[in-house]
Formats: C-alpha cells, sequence, structure tokens
C-alpha cells in the first residue's frame, strides 16, 4: 500500500525530483518515516505559454500508517493506492491440443507470453518475417518499390506498430494497462514510459523489445512460426477442429485469432467460414507534414527549443453534426512511410524513432466514415479502403509514389503541389494531385473545415505549404468479429476474435490488454498442458 499525491506543480526550470520533495512536504510527515517515492506520472501543461510547467502524480510509500495519513486531507488529490496483480485463474478442462494464436503483433504476443509463463505452450503462427528479415523487405520496398505482400509495414514480427512512433498512449482505463507497460519497460524498453503521460518506446528501440519478447515466449515453452499464415479452419459441429497453413493442418481447439487490422484475405476467409462478422466505423484521410520547429514554435511560444522541454506534439479534433475529423498517430520528428500490404495500392503512415530528431512532424489527419457511407455488408468497409488505395496508386502514377498536395491548393480547391520549406518525406516519392478529386467529396470537405479549425487551434497548421501525403486508410479494422462474453465467436465455439483486426482495440496497449484478456478466458477454462 502507498499514497498516491496529484497535481504536483514543477516549472521547467526545476529538477524532477522536485516534485517527490514536494510530494512529501505536502503530506507533512519527517523524512525518516518514508519508505519509498517516486514519480509515476508526468505530463506538461503548456495550454498557457506564460506558465508552462510540468504535473506530476507521486508515489510514496510510508514505514506505516498510510490510512491515517491520507484521512488527513478532503478531496482526491492525496488517496491510497493499492497494486492491482494480474490475476490469473485456471480451468479445469483439459486441452488436447496446444492453444493457438494468429498473429504476432501486440496481442498475440502478451497472450503467448502470457499463456507461455502459465504453462500452456502457444503455438503462435505469424505471416510476415522474423525481425531482421522483415526490416530488409520493408526497406528494399522502401528503396525500390518491390513490395512482398507477406513481409511489410502491416505484416510481420511485432505487427504494425513495429513500423509507428511505438505509441503507448491509451484511452481504456485497465489495470491491465500498468502490466503491459512494466513488461514493456522489463523487455529493454525506456524506464521513462512508467511515468511519461504520453510514452513511446521509438520504432527503432522497439524492435529489440519485440524479439526480446519472443525469445522469452520461447525459452519457456512456446512456439513461433514465421512465414506462416492462417489460410483457412476446419469446423466440426460448430467447433474449432484445425487451424490451416499452405503446408499443413494443425489440429486445435483452441485459437485466438489476432491476425491485425489489414489481414483482407483472412477477413475474406472467416466469412466464407460462417463466422458473425459486421462492417464498423473507421477513419481515411491524409498524412500532414510541419517542419517539428513550427509546431515546437506554436505550442510553446517563446520556450520553444527549451532543454527541458519535449519535442512538440498535438492532439486536434472537430466535429460537424455526427462526423468528426481528428488528428491520428501524430509522430514527432518523424517521416511519412510507404505502408501498402497488396500489389497497386499506396498506403501511408507515419513513424518516429526514439529521439524524434527528424525535420518535420507529421500526423493522420483522419474523417469517420461509417457503413452509411460505404455499405452494411460485412467487408464493404474493407472494399472502400480498397477503393482509395487503388486511386491513390493511380494517382500516384502507377506505381508506389504518393500523391500529394499543399495545403494551398487543396483549400483553393485547385489541383497541384508547390513544395516550399516543408519537403516531402515520402520514402518513395510524391506526384501532384488533387485530393478534392481522389477522395470522397465529404471526406475531402471534412479535412478542409478540419485543417482550419487546428489552424485556430494551432497557428500555422493550414499554412499554404503545409504539405498532405495520401491516403491513409488503416486507421482500425473496418470490420468487427463479433464475440460473447466468453470471448468466443458466436459462429464457431474455441475461436477468440482478438484486437485490433477484429475490432476490440486501438493502439499498441489496448491490442496487448485485449491478448491478455483472451488468454485469461483461455486458462480459465483449460487447465495447463502437462
Amino acid at each position: 500500500m502507498s499514497i498516491l499525491i496529484h497535481s504536483i506543480r514543477t516549472s521547467i526550470q526545476e529538477d524532477r525530483q522536485e516534485a517527490v520533495r514536494k510530494a512529501i512536504r505536502l503530506l507533512g510527515v519527517p523524512g525518516d518515516a518514508v519508505k519509498s517515492a517516486h514519480i509515476v506520472k508526468t505530463s506538461l501543461d503548456a495550454r498557457k505559454r506564460t506558465d508552462v510547467h510540468f504535473v506530476h502524480s507521486v508515489s510514496v510509500s510510508l514505514e506505516g500508517g498510510e490510512p491515517e495519513t491520507v484521512n488527513r486531507f478532503s478531496g482526491n488529490q492525496v488517496c491510497l493506492q493499492v497494486e492491482q496483480p494480474l490475476e490469473v485463474v485456471t480451468g479445469s478442462k483439459r486441452l488436447e491440443h496446444r492453444p493457438v494464436i494468429v498473429g504476432f503483433g501486440p496481442a498475440g504476443m502478451f497472450a503467448g507470453l502470457l499463456l507461455a509463463r502459465q504453462g500452456y505452450r502457444p503455438l503462435i503462427l505469424e505471416r510476415g518475417s522474423e525481425m531482421d528479415r522483415r526490416v530488409a523487405d520493408v526497406e528494399r520496398f522502401w528503396k525500390t518499390g518491390t513490395l512482398n505482400s507477406q513481409s511489410n509495414v502491416q505484416f510481420g514480427e511485432g505487427g504494425a506498430g513495429t513500423f509507428s512512433d511505438g505509441k503507448l498512449t491509451t484511452r481504456i482505463g485497465d489495470s491491465k494497462c500498468g502490466w503491459v507497460l512494466k513488461e514493456f519497460a522489463g523487455f529493454g524498453a525506456p524506464g521513462e514510459i512508467l511515468y511519461k503521460a504520453k510514452p513511446h518506446i521509438g520504432t527503432d528501440r522497439l524492435r529489440e523489445v519485440v524479439k526480446n519478447i519472443r525469445k522469452e515466449i520461447i525459452a519457456l515453452g512456446g512456439e513461433v512460426r514465421f512465414d506462416t499464415m492462417l489460410s483457412d479452419l476446419e469446423i466440426k459441429n460448430g467447433k474449432l477442429a484445425a487451424a490451416v497453413t499452405p503446408s499443413e493442418t494443425i489440429p486445435a481447439g483452441v485459437l485466438i485469432l489476432a491476425a491485425g487490422h489489414s489481414a483482407r484475405d483472412t477477413f475474406e476467409m472467416l466469412l466464407r467460414r460462417g463466422l458473425t462478422m459486421e462492417a464498423k466505423p473507421f477513419s481515411v484521410g491524409v498524412r500532414v507534414e510541419h517542419l517539428q520547429s513550427d509546431i515546437d514554435r506554436g505550442l510553446y511560444g517563446e520556450l520553444a527549443g527549451h532543454p527541458a522541454l519535449p519535442v512538440g506534439e498535438y492532439q486536434l479534433s472537430h466535429r460537424i453534426g455526427e462526423r468528426g475529423v481528428y488528428t491520428f498517430c501524430m509522430c514527432p520528428g518523424g517521416f511519412v512511410v510507404p505502408s501498402a500490404s497488396e500489389q497497386e495500392m499506396v498506403v501511408t503512415n507515419g513513424m518516429s524513432c526514439y529521439a524524434r530528431d527528424g525535420v518535420n512532424a507529421n500526423a493522420d489527419v483522419a474523417v469517420s466514415v461509417t457503413p452509411s457511407d460505404f455499405g452494411s455488408s460485412p467487408l464493404d468497409g474493407m472494399q472502400f479502403q480498397r477503393r482509395l488505395e487503388r486511386l491513390a496508386w493511380q494517382a500516384g502514377g502507377r506505381s508506389y509514389q504518393a500523391p500529394a498536395q499543399d495545403v494551398g491548393h487543396f483549400l483553393d480547391g485547385k489541383p497541384g503541389l508547390t513544395v516550399g520549406k516543408v519537403r516531402p518525406t515520402y520514402h518513395l516519392g510524391v506526384q501532384p494531385c488533387d485530393f478534392n478529386a481522389l477522395l470522397p467529396a465529404f471526406v475531402a470537405d471534412m479535412l478542409k473545415a478540419g485543417l482550419l479549425s487546428f489552424d485556430r487551434k494551432l497557428n500555422g497548421y493550414a499554412a499554404r505549404d503545409t504539405l498532405l501525403t495520401g491516403v491513409e486508410t488503416r486507421t482500425s479494422s473496418p470490420v468487427r468479429i463479433l464475440r460473447g462474453e466468453n470471448m468466443q465467436s458466436p459462429s464457431v465455439s474455441g475461436l477468440y476474435p482478438c484486437a485490433e483486426g477484429a475490432g476490440y482495440a486501438g493502439g499498441i496497449i489496448s491490442a496487448a490488454v485485449d491478448g491478455i484478456r483472451c488468454a485469461l478466458a483461455v486458462m480459465a477454462e483449460y487447465h495447463p498442458i502437462a
């Protein structure tokens, strides 16, 4: 048990440990009564440029008397903190075969890690390649335009998040989030992820963390097979019987399906096999690029460049009626990356390394779309994505170059691209385009409204030389694979639809947590393999 003290302020000139000292002084306890104290969360408050400061939450453990100390305070600034360990309950049913996990992104990794630690010896199938080969495949695509449709930014060890910023922010309030962060730190992620309000690992450092998790799973009796795609399922009397790959049929009574939001051929197979699925809302848009120095100046004013301040990042949104436009996956000091997973389609995404020291900042500016925009059949949203990606490929000169346009031309409703101080970072080059013609009218109009709204909130956001590159379509899964309270598909007993690809997560942390939930559900029904 410890005491949690919120809203401890420090200036950008003060040392971080001053927050700990202020928290102890606030408690009014003598120094020898303190067993330990540390910062558990730090955020930057830059809402007023004349008063930029940090806000901390500090955990303090005493030699005794924590409840009595907390009772002296009214309000909720000071409260008791009780650790919530991850509770594992094992069932009594016998597993005839090892549990199978499809996908080695965050959900598959953490489901596999938990199952391996509890003695279930999971078998993990990942359609893409192991990390080093995957990185080589991606870099080859970025240099030559030669796409490997099985090993790319979307598929391979670590999932799509491996080629991003390694952002660990989430909106879910599940205590398992803390467990995931501690595991990431234990496998080599920067320790600061445990207290920063907007933690990130960075693409470069995340790769080693992922490999370390894989090694641990294998050491504990699990198995990871790369370049192994789930091509079909065998179902008997409404129950899962086997997982089918191009080279073998693997008997399985339990399968956690964590295939990711881009496994389109898998979605098509599942629909043929009669799984209950539905189209779900998602978002589409473009990548926007600014100079990082301009973003810093817009956020911090004259304090921009102060060594105590983090590189500037933002999150903006605007709504008109039922439709929203928002920034997503903001990558400070990053670059825009080719992210296609199917031939003759162009997809963009953003990526930053841990240092976030690139010249440009980029973010997805995305417009919400719903089945009323594209159709209500289960795969209509997926086909909507495909049409936009094919149009982008055509607009890019029928190559993997990306269509691009400056904000000035876009707002004026005219085709063309004038490159000013913001130079495009998309690896394969860009071609001038007219996003007013490429995108559906309701998307283009909403993007314009969003850019102008964001400019009022962050000066210069819609400057005429701001660069737009597209298209961004993989914000989240276009389908939801339904599951019941037992986490299993109502159509196929033993099949556990999981995380982003199944429509139950959005981001590294929430996907990892959903993988843990599925693993806990499996363990609650079955006992470990002898």
